[in-house]
């Protein structure tokens, strides 16, 4: 045998055992998948799912305030059966069952809250970011905020919350790499925050302007994290507006705009070319931005928008087809009274309470299905669509109005 033959044949040899081998593995492989498949962990089960049906309980592994008059505080919540948990889309919420305690310590009610997530998604933990409510200035007779200022005052690290998985509507679409125009107003930031955090992530590249509109810097939440982001990420840019700015803050350094985020500002800002706009804040900016942006060339598909519920802002085209309020009965079967509504009351859940009519609610802003409502006949209309998912005969009632007579199960 030649030495050439011998090495042709140790060759073939060695070709042998690698291909053996590889078959080996790919049928390991395809066995444990097979096995993974029939025998799957609880971890695999609820990342399939997506989420959870119910409240799951949720243990506050840290408290940590965001801005300088400690009006907005940041809970991070970890699961309490340490099941990791399902992706979340940036810009939903998560709706709480908060059990409001007495002087005694006993829970006197258990009321209904959404509030935004404000992180990237994270298999270990969600965050939100709750602002407290006080009073309205110049009226301390009014209730201040009844969850915000229980979870700031009661709730503490190691404390337990009960919560439904992430829901909503508004939300930034993954699909997009347009440059993405992302606008806040007060705590409005807190889903633009996750939209933010996630694009860094996951489109690095993508072209990303946050306008933030605040009173001051005493109220400027996340400030030192949107400046660390702007100083190491030369396509985000950054305008901050203050309305009423303090002596100690300084233009150029703590804002770039004095006064509000208005459709002027933007045009002044913005480079030429499509954007996608994603909009949270309260009531009056949303109303005048929505509409000022339609009539500005945006196309309505690319405005989204959530106005501290998402119902409280009527889309432009949407808002020229609502007729005018007509007096039409309602009959609510469950108390066997028929009323009048004439409108005033602006929804059907106020309507019901101006009469007496008790009806289970929560977040009164079409987020959290707590007053869901069958409905025998006629029907209920809205000025946007509600984010919370109904069914086939069921309305809103926090958000709903009567399109003609109707029958309500209620």
């Amino acid at each position: 045998m030649t030495a050439a033959t011998l090495i042709f044949y140790i060759g073939m040899g060695i070709l042998g055992q690698i291909v053996l081998g590889t078959a080996y593995a790919l049928w390991r492989r395809s066995a444990a998948i097979e096995v993974r498949g029939n025998h799957a962990d609880p971890v695999e089960k609820i990342r399939s799912a997506g989420a959870w049906n119910g409240l799951r309980a949720f243990i506050v592994q840290r408290r940590e305030y965001e801005d300088a008059a400690q009006s907005q505080c940041s809970f991070y919540l970890v699961p309490k059966d340490g099941v990791a948990l399902p992706d979340f889309k940036p810009g939903q919420f998560l709706t709480f069952n908060i059990p409001i305690s007495g002087g005694d310590g006993e829970v006197q009610q258990t009321i209904t809250r959404c509030y935004s997530l404000s992180d990237a998604p994270d298999s270990a933990r969600y965050r939100i970011t709750v602002k407290r409510v006080s009073a309205p200035a110049g009226r301390p007779e009014l209730p201040a905020g009844q969850s915000s200022n229980y979870l700031h005052e009661h709730v503490r690290v190691g404390d337990i919350l009960q919560l439904r998985a992430p829901a909503g509507h508004f939300h930034i679409d993954a699909g997009y790499l347009t440059p993405v125009v992302l606008i806040a107003g007060g705590i409005g930031i807190t889903p633009m925050m996750s939209m933010l955090l996630w694009c860094l992530q996951h489109q690095p590249q993508r072209a990303i302007h946050l306008y933030y509109g605040l009173r001051n810097g005493d109220e400027h939440a996340f400030k030192k994290v949107l400046m660390e982001i702007v100083l190491r990420t030369p396509h985000v840019q950054l305008t901050v507006a203050y309305s009423r700015p303090l002596e100690s803050d300084r233009l150029n350094d703590d804002f770039q705009h004095l006064g509000h985020v208005d459709i002027n500002l933007l045009r002044q800002t913005l480079p030429r070319g499509p954007h996608q706009f994603y909009l949270c804040g309260p009531a009056p900016m949303m109303e005048a931005l929505v509409p000022a942006l339609e009539q500005w060339g945006v196309p309505s598909s690319d405005i989204h928008f959530e106005a501290f519920g998402p119902a409280s802002v009527r889309a432009p085209k949407i808002a020229a087809n609502v007729k005018s309020a007509q007096a039409v009965d309602v009959y609510f079967a469950r108390s066997g009274r028929t009323l009048q509504w004439s409108g005033l009351e602006g929804n059907l859940l106020d309507f019901a309470e101006k009469h007496g009519i008790s009806v289970e609610s929560g977040c009164r802003s079409g987020s959290c299905g707590s007053c869901v409502t069958p409905i025998s006949s006629g029907s209920v209309t809205y000025d946007s669509p509600p984010d919370f998912d109904l069914s086939s005969g069921q309305c809103l009632l926090c958000v709903g109005k009567p399109a003609s007579a109707v029958t309500l199960e209620a």
